[in-house]
Formats: C-alpha cells, structure tokens, sequence
C-alpha cells in the first residue's frame, strides 16, 4: 500500500512538471504606475507583486505611464517581475501614456507586453550619457518587421558616443536590454536600436515587429485576449484562464503618496533649507522652540528623502559651505566677501545637488534662482545696515559721552552733580557753574566728567 501511494505521488509530481498548467485563480491585480521611475515607485510595485503572490492571484497587470526614471530603480522593479511567481504584464495605457527609457525596459522584462491604441514606447538610451549633443548617429538599415539582423560589433565601435565611460554605459545598456529580450522572445534587433539610436515606436508599430504581444483597449480587452494564453514563470509553462475573473485595482495608499511627495527634488530640496534656517534662527534666539522643532523636522524629512534619491555629496557640502558663509557674513566684517562666496557656493551645490539627468530629477532653475536671488537680497540687506551703522554718531561708551550737553542740579565751584543723557555724573569744572546752568562733556576720567559751560 505505501508502494502504491508513493507511485501515485511521484507520477503527480511528474505530471505537474511536465504539462503546462492551467491557472484558475480568481483575481487579477491592477497596479497603477504614473510618473517617472524612482524608488518610490519601486518599492509600490516591489509590494503590489508580493501582495499578488499572497493573494495567489491569476496575473498581475502593470498599467504604466512613464517617461523614464532612475535606473537603480528600474533595476529593482525589474529583477521583482523576473523572481514573481505570479506572471506580470506590463500594460502602456491609457490611451496618450508612454513607456519611455526605463519603461521600455521593463515592458521587455515582463512576460506580456501590451499597449493601447495612442500610446509608444522606446528611447531607451542611458540619460546620463544620452542626447549626444552635436553629433549624428550613422545610418543604420531598418530591421524588416519581426526580423533580427546579425549584430556588427565593429561597427557599434563606432557609434558617435564622446568617451569611453559613456561608451560602456550604452554597451551594458544594449546588453541588458538584449538579454530581457532573449528571455522573452521578443525582438532583438529593435530592443539595441532603442537603446543605441534612441527610436520610438507607437502601439501598431511594436505589434508588427513583434516588440510588444497585444494591443488592447482597455485592461477588459486586454483579459479577453489573454484568456489561454500560455506564459513561463519560474521554468514552468502557465495557461492563463481569465474568464470569469475579477479585477482588483491597487492604487498607491498614503505611504506611497507621502513618499511621492518628500522625495521630489524640490520640495526635499526646500525642506532641507526650512530645516538649517530653522535651527539657525533657533540658535541665535534660545528660546523660540518652535523655529527650532520645524527646522529639526523638516531636516531629518529631507535627509530620509536624500537618501532615497541619487544625491551628489559634493553639491551637499557646497550647499552648506554657502550657507555657513552668509551666516558668517552678518557676524562678520567682510564687506559682502563672504556674503558673495557663500551664494556661488550655494547656487553651483543647488545645481550638482541631484546626480542625475534623468526626466523629472533634479532642481529647476527658477527655484535655485528664487532662493539664491531671496538670501542675496538679504544680504544686500544686512551689509547695507551695517554700513549705515558705521556712519552713525556712537551711542555708547566714551565716544557716546564726549560732546554731550547736560544740565547742572547744583552750584558747584569745581565739582557737583549734573544730569546728562539722562543719568546723574559727577562732574569736574575749572571754573564756578550755577544750578540750571547748561554744561557741555569734555573729557572722562573714570566716573568723573570734566565739564565746561555750554554756549547759549
């Protein structure tokens, strides 16, 4: 009997191995990604791929709108779809959207491709080392619809890229993406091109070539012409059984919203300057708290944000040095020296601050402007006033004292009591003074002036 059972258990082993099998599960998970590839993004598809394994869902279907993003994020997403043992299929939709750069690669990387009517795909060239600028590619036969033609190392050797780092870039790009096409079955030839040449296809044209599997509609269409559609995940062969099946729609929740949010460039960038300007104004006013407790928020925020995003510690420091510089200029004597130096530091580390090229990174010109044109101004302010300062008559010490006129509270042949500026002195005269009678300071020997009769 336990022969006979362990025969049975083997032979369903085997079977399950060898055949194609039929997946019934009943959802389909909709992720919905919008919006440049960046590591928020990763980590909302990381999670929605992982809920789907949970939920041992039919497919997951990831709806993207992209112009590109991070590769260190498209990297992650990426290497998600290929370990999911859910299969994924990346849907460029709605009608308008886009899978540009980094989108590009994970359409090849997903087990089914489709786009909408309206929709292209393509210039995947590393934005780092992309644009080329001044320079022609050289002329290169179209591939015939669903054809692949030879690779020529040589020639690629000569494509028009400046220096041999961005050379290696393209090359491990091309290789990438040529790999994810290899596995997919998907074409070859085109996936290089994007990459090399930087070309874009619409949704008919990636049919005929055989870039994507499906155009569809909607994701409703889409399911109708997947129904037994065969697909690998993790070496084993899957029939898609999507009739009957219900959608579920996952949308970012609030963590992926508040992160969306801090890890822009800019609003990261303007919580990192509320939070040193706090601290400042709390440092030089003990006793404030509350500039202090928001810039010490706002900081720690757009710390957690910079180590999120590819941020150059060079323009960090720059930034700081600059601000520490126009700190130092209103304590400082300098006459806008450092005041100067502290807003080109400033400008050139706002500017090197994001380490990348790529769509919607970095800190746009008008905002460094702004801020820069705003602690100028400031600036000019402050040494401004303290030139004006300069020009004034003291109002303390010695200097304050001599040449003031005062008036005397008692007779005195040499030395009485007078009230000037206020205050009650000892006073020392070489001649008689009267009460009433209007004295002018010329001297001081410690607690004592020495006095004469001011003129009338």
């Amino acid at each position: 009997m336990k022969l006979l059972i362990r025969t049975f258990s083997a032979g369903i082993l085997a079977m399950s191995l060898l055949l194609p099998s039929i997946v019934r599960a009943s959802s389909v998970v909709v992720l919905k990604a919008d919006g440049p590839i960046a590591p928020v993004s990763a980590d909302f598809i990381q999670r929605g791929l992982e809920h789907a394994a949970n939920e041992n869902a039919l497919l997951v279907v990831l709806q993207l709108d992209t112009p590109g993003g991070l590769d260190t994020s498209m990297r992650q997403i990426i290497r998600g779809i290929l370990a999911s043992p859910v299969p994924v299929a990346t849907f460029v939709a709605p009608g308008g959207a886009r899978a540009a750069s980094a989108g590009t690669y994970i359409l090849y990387a997903s087990h089914i491709a489709a786009m909408a009517p309206g929709t292209n795909l393509g210039a995947a060239t590393p934005i780092q080392m992309g644009g080329l600028p001044g320079s022609e590619p050289e002329p290169r036969a179209r591939p015939k619809a669903g054809g692949n033609r030879e690779r020529n190392p040589e020639k690629e050797d000569k494509l028009p890229i400046k220096d041999e780092m961005s050379r290696k870039m393209v090359h491990d790009a091309a290789a990438y993406i040529r790999g994810l096409a290899q596995m997919r079955g998907r074409n070859v030839e085109w996936a290089e091109r994007a990459v090399r040449e930087a070309v874009s296809l619409s949704a008919s044209e990636a049919l005929n070539l055989k870039v994507i599997d499906y155009v569809a509609a909607d994701t409703v269409d889409l399911l109708k012409q997947l129904d037994g559609r065969q697909v690998n995940v993790l070496g084993q062969d899957r029939t898609l059984d999507t009739s009957g099946t219900t959608v579920e729609i996952v949308e970012p929740d609030w963590r992926a919203q508040l992160l969306a949010i801090i890890t822009n460039p800019s609003i990261a960038y303007v919580l990192m300057l509320i939070g040193i300007y706090g601290l400042f104004f709390e440092f030089a006013n003990p006793g404030f708290v509350l500039p202090g407790v928001a810039g010490a928020i706002c900081l720690l925020i757009a710390m957690y944000a910079f180590q999120l995003l590819p941020v150059s510690y060079a323009g960090l420091a720059l930034i700081l040095l600059g601000i520490g510089f126009m700190v130092a200029e209103m304590f400082l004597p300098s006459f806008g020296a450092l005041g100067i130096g502290g807003i080109i530091a400033f400008v050139v580390g706002s500017l090197m601050l994001i380490d990348s090229d790529a769509p919607s990174f970095g800190i746009p010109w008008p905002l460094v402007g702004g801020v820069a044109l705003a602690s100028a101004l400031f600036l000019v302010s402050v040494i401004g006033m303290a030139l004006k300062s300069r020009q004034k008559p003291p109002v303390i010490g010695q200097e304050h004292m001599v040449g003031a006129v005062g008036e005397m509270l008692e007779d005195s042949s040499r030395e009485g009591m007078a009230r000037i500026h206020g205050e009650l002195w000892t006073v020392h005269s070489a001649q008689p003074l009267v009460r009433g009678q209007k004295v002018r300071v010329t001297g001081i020997d410690g607690l004592v002036l020495h006095v004469i009769a001011a003129e009338k």
